[in-house]
């Protein structure tokens, strides 16, 4: 079994956007193009984790791996330790959660992730870019990390905080996050055994419950920021972004 195990919870029951993982860019399902961004990063093993058959059948029909996974899991995070204690065994020393709407991250940035992670520094990596102007500040659907230290010299630093929406005005510190998360094997069995935190529920965004408990994410930098796909708007978008490579 790999060290580095990729595995991309989706599944079609999206509230914003229902089936979403099917949605078609440049002719090809959204899942087969997140599929591929992990195949090329070249750093293991990757896995779709679902509870729905017709997206099990569409990876596996182009050659992929996929677990078919339990409708009850409250989280995505839940999904992928379901994939890494029932059918990796609980092997895998690092598992990335890449999430099945960010069809066009560069394959890179997930490397550099793993690359990190190996260094054993943190319990969690994740990524983030520049917020890049008023809009993006303003928008829920966009999280923002607040970290220690500047990251722009494509360095990692330590999450203090994450949120959607701020009264205040954003610090140099803070960056739009990337929604691909890097656990260590014991970080992510420790994860799942934690109550949801209040912030966490609050919020939407199940890092905190990490952060609520004392756990350490590093955040690393990305010069371009992928499209999280959680609307139709973000759909339209992301198709011209891909359509016009």
């Amino acid at each position: 079994m790999s060290n580095i195990t990729i595995i991309i919870p989706s599944r079609l029951s999206a509230e914003r956007l229902p089936n979403k993982p099917l949605k078609l860019i440049n002719n090809k399902e959204m899942i087969l193009h997140v599929h591929d961004r992990a195949m090329k990063s070249g750093i293991g093993n990757v896995i779709v984790a679902t509870p729905d058959q017709e997206i099990l059948n569409l990876i596996k029909n182009n050659g992929g791996k996929a677990v078919l996974t339990s409708n009850k899991h409250e989280t995505g995070t839940d999904r992928v330790f379901e994939v890494f204690k029932n059918y990796l065994n609980s092997e895998s020393e690092i598992i990335i959660n890449f999430q099945g709407d960010m069809p066009n991250l560069d394959p890179l940035a997930i490397k550099t992730l793993a690359e990190h992670m190996k260094k054993n520094l943190c319990d969690i990596g994740t990524l983030a870019s520049k917020v890049e102007n008023e809009e993006e500040e303003k928008d829920p659907n966009v999280v923002k990390v607040l970290v220690k230290n500047n990251i722009e010299n494509h360095s990692f630093s330590e999450a203090i905080d994450f949120f959607r929406l701020s009264d205040k005005p954003l610090t140099q510190l803070t960056y739009h996050h990337v929604g691909i998360y890097a656990f260590t094997n014991k970080a992510l069995i420790r994860y799942v055994s934690l109550k949801r935190s209040k912030l966490e529920v609050e919020r939407k965004l199940e890092q905190l419950r990490a952060l609520e408990d004392k756990m350490k994410i590093d955040v690393g930098y990305i010069d371009a920021c992928p499209l999280s796909v959680d609307t139709e708007a973000d759909l339209i978008a992301v198709r011209k972004l891909m359509e016009n490579k």
